[in-house]
């Protein structure tokens, strides 16, 4: 019996890690669209606006602290936030 390849085994580097990730095509696409480029992910997934936009409506009155820990943001700013709705 022969063993089974290990598909990721055939990518460099970092691919190799994206391949097991979101698996070996998706990688091959993601690959073609920015081969070339440098690319840096920032620390936050969602757009800003975004993030106000949820944390002014899950805010119940007494749960700063939840909001920051959920999106991680620090106390302060989700303060600022919904200080700046009214």
């Amino acid at each position: 019996m022969a063993l089974k390849e290990n598909k990721t085994e055939k990518f460099s580097l970092v691919y190799k890690e994206i391949a097991e990730l979101i698996g070996e095509e998706n990688t091959i696409v993601l690959y073609n669209h920015f081969k070339g480029q440098q690319i840096s992910f920032p620390l936050h997934l969602y757009s800003g606006k975004y993030i106000k936009k949820c944390i002014v409506e899950e805010f119940d009155g007494s749960n700063v602290r939840e909001l920051a820990l959920k999106y991680d943001f620090t106390e302060r700013w989700v303060r600022k936030i919904l200080s700046e709705k009214n």
